[in-house]
């Protein structure tokens, strides 16, 4: 923690939590909005499906392959350089992707949207572990968690009303946009929250040996799988919302809301249980809770698609509770990875975000196109991806040395 935290933001901590959920909201925004558009932009530039597919894969494999270098970069240079270089990268490629003509083009800036987006959400983290102690930053977190659960809600809305009413373009100007307001919100308001003391060298060899000593610490490996596994339990319920929705459910295209209602609504009051709870119930007490309740659902939802025919009035229920028990314990995972290594909160943070965007890239290339077809397989799997982690938890957690419970004055 900086020592000088109390006196570099003197501003309330929410604010501090909602600047730093803008940033991290940035890279599924990016992603969500232009979705109601895919066929229309197809139809627009002359590109195929899979042409435009390839428009999302250049984003998230840009996405997944500079998430390990931007907490890296910031040990060293800090956290604002960092910051603003993402900021000032990804309104670029926006204003290009916005002037593109073919895909070709298209595809370049998305790649290019993709690298820079992921600083905001792996900085965030450290930033927050920078200003907080144990219990204040995870309340903290989780109210990043909570406001960064709006994202996925609002941006498909915001995409599909700029796209109807100004056409494709305007969305990729509106994402320009915002990324101005927030290179402007960062350069006034964020300070620089890695102290001098904190910095580390910048040269290959050091990078190295930080990435050796992460990557081959089974206990980092662990945590980070215990964290970003069990997220694919109901992010393959998203990435099938088509044929889930409308073919197993039958509900129309303008009835697809409550799913996004009822999961985010999850994740946001186990994210506000979570930061009830920080300094209250201790840290291994708190994620048992959490598996228990993923665990719990896991088995009842997939028990309930072997003996009946799914209905969307009780099949979308046990995905909006699996995302309550995963928000509930997500934010203290999250901490317990960022104080492996105290001296390189960034770079775990990378690491940490590499491994959950891999198991991402994995799910959505290979594991949903297999299972969609059918409500038991994905039922089954998703109870399989809450199991993987359960698993790492249940391996790391007699190896690591669990904070003690004392509780901080609320932000």
């Amino acid at each position: 923690m900086n020592p000088d935290a109390k006196t570099i933001w003197q501003a309330p901590n929410w604010a501090l939590a909602a600047l730093l959920a803008c940033l991290g909201m940035l890279g599924p925004f990016s992603i969500d909005t232009y979705l109601p558009a895919f066929t229309g932009i197809a139809r627009a530039i002359g590109a195929t499906p899979v042409e435009m597919q390839q428009t999302l894969s250049a984003y998230l494999f840009g996405f997944a392959v500079m998430n390990l270098f931007h907490g890296a970069l910031s040990d060293s240079f800090g956290r604002r350089p960092v910051v603003l270089g993402g900021l000032l990268v990804f309104t670029l490629a926006s204003v290009g992707c916005a002037l593109s003509q073919g895909i070709g083009a298209l595809v370049l800036f998305r790649a290019l949207q993709g690298m820079s987006a992921g600083a905001g959400i792996v900085i965030s983290r450290a930033v927050i572990r920078d200003m907080f102690p144990p219990a204040d930053a995870q309340r903290v977190m989780s109210q990043v968690t909570i406001y960064f659960g709006v994202a996925p809600a609002v941006a498909p809305m915001v995409g599909g009303f700029l796209f109807i009413h100004a056409g494709w373009h305007s969305i990729f100007w509106f994402l320009t946009a915002v990324g101005i307001v927030l290179f402007v919100a960062i350069w006034k308001l964020l300070p620089e929250t890695l102290h001098d003391t904190h910095r580390q060298p910048l040269n290959a060899r050091n990078l190295l040996r930080g990435y050796w000593e992460l990557g081959s610490n089974p206990r980092f490996f662990m945590l980070a799988l215990a964290s970003g596994i069990p997220f694919n339990g109901m992010f393959l319920y998203v990435l099938s919302v088509p044929v889930f929705l409308g073919e197993h459910l039958h509900l129309e295209p303008g009835e697809f809301f409550w799913f996004f209602v009822l999961s985010i609504a999850g994740i946001m009051s186990g994210a506000f249980l979570s930061g009830r709870m920080a300094g209250k119930v201790k840290t291994s007490h708190q994620i048992r809770y959490g598996f228990v309740i993923m665990a719990a659902v896991s088995l009842a939802n997939l028990a309930l698609n072997w003996l009946f025919v799914p209905e969307a009035w009780w099949a979308l229920v046990p995905i909006a509770l699996y995302s309550f028990g995963w928000a509930m314990m997500v934010p203290v995972v999250t901490l317990l990875v960022l104080d492996l290594v105290p001296e390189r909160r960034g770079m775990a943070s990378s690491l940490q975000a590499f491994v959950g965007s891999a198991a991402n890239g994995v799910v959505a290339g290979v594991v949903a196109p297999l299972v969609m077809h059918s409500t038991l397989a994905l039922a089954a799997t998703s109870l399989a991806m809450m199991s993987v982690g359960v698993i790492a938890w249940l391996w790391v957690k007699p190896h690591l040395r669990l904070p003690q419970l004392a509780p901080q004055s609320s932000p």
